[in-house]
């Protein structure tokens, strides 16, 4: 075999006439995909559950291969769209009418910060650090965990964010990147310090040095009680 064969490369053993096939293809499987996205419903991607995302994957993978192979046959494809479509109305329907089934297939909601503070043993359950937590709040405005009064992590991956009136925000985690935030093991001054790891937040003396008695982390920051700015 000759390497770098531009027409190998280009065609294989395809003739060039098969690129309008190629197109009309395309055109095929894209409208399928658009009547299914209009069949169940959907007018986006972003609020997508895995199921839904399953089932999306599932087409892409019908319409890749109906769109560049010559020898997959277009009607079998269109039988895979006709029953991903019915199974999605199936399941929608028993999710309606099973709360276990709904909770299997979409998940529940996780409460990820309670009062200021992660839901520490919820929150290790959850696929995500609290790095990626941290990017999200940043998002919604967030500066520090005492600005927040609870905080969800939705089924979709999204977080919804509840906050304390100004007047009762409290001491909390800063949620800034690193380099805006000193890390201390032995306290410089007297005040309240939280935890980078769980976030408790403590009242320390000049000179002490302790572990958190939550998640027995040994590195703290000064706590925050920044309020929101709007």
């Amino acid at each position: 075999m000759k390497t770098f064969d531009l027409q190998r490369m280009a065609f294989d053993e395809v003739p060039p006439d098969f690129l309008w096939e190629v197109a009309v293809r395309s055109l095929y499987t894209f409208i399928l995909v658009f009547l299914f996205l209009k069949i169940t419903g959907r007018r986006g991607v972003r609020q997508m559950s895995l199921f839904e995302v399953l089932i999306i994957l599932t087409l892409g993978s019908a319409a890749g291969d109906v769109a560049f192979y010559h020898d997959v046959p277009m009607l079998p494809v269109f039988v895979v769209f006709i029953t991903l479509a019915f199974l999605y109305r199936l399941v929608m329907w028993l999710m309606s009418h099973s709360e276990k089934l709904e909770n299997l297939l979409e998940g529940k909601p996780a409460v990820i910060i309670e009062e200021g503070e992660f839901a520490w043993e919820k929150m290790q359950a959850q696929n995500m650090t609290e790095f990626e937590f941290f990017m999200e709040l940043r998002l919604h405005g967030v500066e520090h965990l005492g600005q927040v009064r609870l905080a969800i992590l939705e089924t979709n991956g999204q977080i919804s964010v509840y906050f304390f009136p100004d007047k009762l925000v409290r001491p909390g985690l800063s949620i800034l990147p690193e380099a805006c935030n000193e890390r201390f093991e032995t306290f410089p001054e007297d005040g309240d310090y939280a935890c980078i790891r769980c976030s408790e937040v403590m009242t320390f003396n000049a000179g002490e040095h302790s572990l958190c008695p939550r998640c027995k982390n040994h590195l703290w920051v000064k706590a925050c009680t920044a309020t929101r700015v709007t």
